[in-house]
């Protein structure tokens, strides 16, 4: 719903800055219960919001020069002490809020700090002449009212109330001499924008004597704050520089009968250099009277108030005074004693204000009406209608509350500014903690990717050259002696052509050695496509042993044929076409009568034995069952058997990585 407000609300002009201090407000308390359970893009936008609210705030400019300072107790040892203070209203009202104002000094380190503002109190209200407490605030140290000098913001919601208690049971310290005492500048008690408080009777547990320090003022409307708005232009200060007469006077006109009960002035603005060339008093009268009337001539004046002031504590930035409620249209301000200066090395009479506000109700009906004076004002630069502009020397002049409210809500927003962002700051580490971690990833996937294509490159091309290889050892095992043998048939046959009978038996022979070349031409392409070939290799080699040593003795024993069954379907293959080659080769060159054929099966290795009486052999493997041994990934020996003749032997690896060769 904020987040709603502020959208809708923020992007078109502000006409009441009180609409901005309350947007502020409930921003602060509806947002941050917890910055933890925002997410990014909200705490963003709080982030966003509070650097806008902050630009619409009233800044903190501290006055300077000499003035009230505000109530300071005694001074105790210990901060385990009470000391209140009690302010008589003078009837009841119903308070809206209450607002302390901490007393601040300057501090070599860390800037503007406030002194002796009390870390545990309570703010209570009471009615009647039995008094009816009600506590309607009560802080803590741990609820973070310190460190500030911003004013404090208490809520009483309507509370009816005759009298305002402050009562603290812990004492802070103060930085002059370590001791610790309860110290405020002041107290603000707001019905409406009424402040009931102000020049009310102030009671106290204990009062410290000192310069500046008095019960009296903690309720002279008086703060430590120079009023410095965020917007608005600047507007220098009427003060008179020709000579005043006797019994000067400014008059306004309202333009109207109205109501009045209140009056603003604001002191002259000191200079903007440093060291200021003047006091904070400069042209305000020692002695002035304020009068209403409904008739330009006075004929029918009613006193509203008399100002008088003997010391320079009598006097602020703003001056306020109430009255009872006087129907008017004039208001005049006449100087019964006026302020005498030396500054211009003679003595000379003086006049000036920043602003004269006259309220009805909440309303300044004095802003932008036209004002006059009983003197001559020939100053071009420091015009007469600059007091009822609406301005100051920062730029616009705010209501009382509004500003003490943009100035507690500028001091939450820049408590929770650094919170906030600091929040953000560890979100974006973790995401670049991420983003950093993802990208070494990437780099990593890139970097397996690449590696995974030129192996499977290489796993390819040697795949491709294990097929060649293979189809070669195929066409010169089962082929090229057929093909040789038909050669010599065909030889043979243009030999035999004068004999029928014999050719007739040599062409019935190359018929028969054609259709087994088929044969083997038709088993070398199931060989590299038949997926259910040689599924079960103990029964091909049972078959392949009979069909090529049907003229021989033989003996042929396995074991372990579970483990020859798990075995991939191209390593079958490959041994199947190692062991036909063996016999092959016996038939052809060894002229043996007998063979002695053993495999020996484990989960890890395979070792396949051939023997023979035949002729034997010098020591030499066959190329043939070099080729088919490197294919299988298998190591072959050629040795001299029992039976006389030749002993090849294979060993090869069955188990895991046997099994992706």
């Amino acid at each position: 719903m904020i987040l709603f407000l502020y959208k809708h609300a923020m992007p078109r002009p502000i006409k009441l800055v009180s609409t901005l201090t309350l947007l502020g407000a409930v921003s602060v308390f509806a947002i941050t219960p917890s910055l933890k359970e925002l997410s990014q893009s909200q705490l963003e936008q709080r982030q966003e919001m509070i650097t806008t609210q902050l630009a619409n705030l009233a800044n903190y400019s501290s006055g300077c020069g000499i003035g009230a300072i505000g109530y300071r107790s005694q001074s105790h040892e210990s901060p385990l002490y009470e000391e209140w203070i009690e302010i008589e209203l003078g009837g009841e009202f119903r308070l809206d809020e209450i607002v302390l104002v901490p007393a601040i000094r300057r501090d070599s380190a860390n800037g503007f700090q406030a002194d002796g503002f009390p870390p545990n109190f309570q703010v209570i209200v009471s009615t009647g002449q039995i008094p009816e407490q009600k506590v309607v605030a009560r802080y803590s140290a741990k609820d973070g009212v310190l460190p500030r000098i911003a004013p404090l913001i208490i809520p009483c919601n309507g509370t009816l109330a005759t009298r305002v208690r402050i009562h603290a049971d812990m004492l802070s310290r103060r930085a002059f001499d370590g001791q610790f005492v309860f110290q405020l500048s002041e107290v603000l008690a707001f019905s409406g924008e009424e402040n009931v408080a102000l020049h009310k009777p102030v009671r106290s547990h204990s009062s410290g004597l000192g310069y500046g320090y008095a019960e009296s003022y903690l309720v002279d409307g008086f703060v430590p704050y120079l009023m410095d708005a965020a917007r608005g232009t600047q507007s220098v200060a009427f003060i008179t520089t020709s000579e005043l007469g006797e019994k000067p006077a400014l008059t306004v006109d309202l333009e109207e009968s109205l109501p009045i009960s209140r009056i603003h002035l604001h002191a002259v603005d000191q200079s903007d250099m440093v060291p200021q060339a003047f006091a904070g008093d400069v042209g305000i009268p020692r002695w002035l009277r304020i009068e209403g009337a409904n008739q330009a001539d006075f004929s029918d004046a009613k006193m509203l108030t008399e100002i008088r002031h003997q010391t320079i504590y009598d006097v602020g930035p703003v001056m306020m005074f109430s009255f009872p409620a006087t129907r008017c249209r004039y208001v005049r301000a006449t100087v019964m004693e006026p302020y005498l200066t030396t500054l211009y090395g003679q003595m000379s009479e003086r006049l000036g204000f920043a602003e004269i506000e006259i309220f009805s109700g909440s309303n300044n009906v004095a802003l932008h009406k036209n004002v006059t004076a009983s003197f001559k004002s020939e100053n071009p630069f420091r015009r007469l209608s600059n007091v009822t502009d609406g301005l100051n020397m920062f730029g616009e002049v705010l209501p009382i509350r509004d500003w003490l409210k943009q100035l507690a809500l500028r001091h939450e927003l820049e408590k929770e500014r650094p919170l906030v962002a600091a929040e953000l700051n560890q979100r974006y580490a973790r995401q670049k903690a991420i983003i950093r971690l993802m990208i070494y990833l990437t780099v990593l996937l890139a970097f397996g990717a690449v590696v995974i294509v030129l192996v499977d490159r290489l796993i390819r091309q040697r795949a491709i050259e294990q097929t060649r290889k293979r189809i070669a050892a195929d066409l010169h095992d089962e082929l090229g002696a057929d093909l040789h043998a038909i050669g010599l048939l065909s030889d043979l046959a243009n030999q035999k052509h004068s004999d029928p009978e014999k050719l007739c038996g040599i062409l019935q022979r190359m018929r028969a050695l054609t259709e087994r070349t088929a044969n083997a031409a038709r088993d070398c392409t199931n060989l590299l496509e038949a997926k259910g070939l040689h599924g079960d290799l103990v029964t091909d080699m049972r078959r392949t042993t009979v069909r090529l040593l049907a003229d021989l003795k033989y003996e042929l024993k396995f074991e372990g044929e579970e483990a020859l069954q798990k075995l991939r379907p191209r390593r079958r293959v490959d041994l199947l076409l190692f062991y036909q080659e063996c016999l092959t080769n016996m038939i052809r060159h060894s002229g043996a009568t007998l063979a002695r054929i053993s495999m020996k099966a484990s989960h890890s290795k395979i070792e396949l034995s051939v023997s023979d009486n035949g002729s034997g052999v010098n020591g030499e493997i066959p190329s043939s069952l070099k080729r088919r041994a490197r294919l299988l990934g298998a190591q072959v020996h050629c040795q001299r058997a029992e039976l006389g003749g030749a002993l090849v032997t294979l060993k090869m690896k069955s188990g895991f990585f046997g099994r992706f060769r």
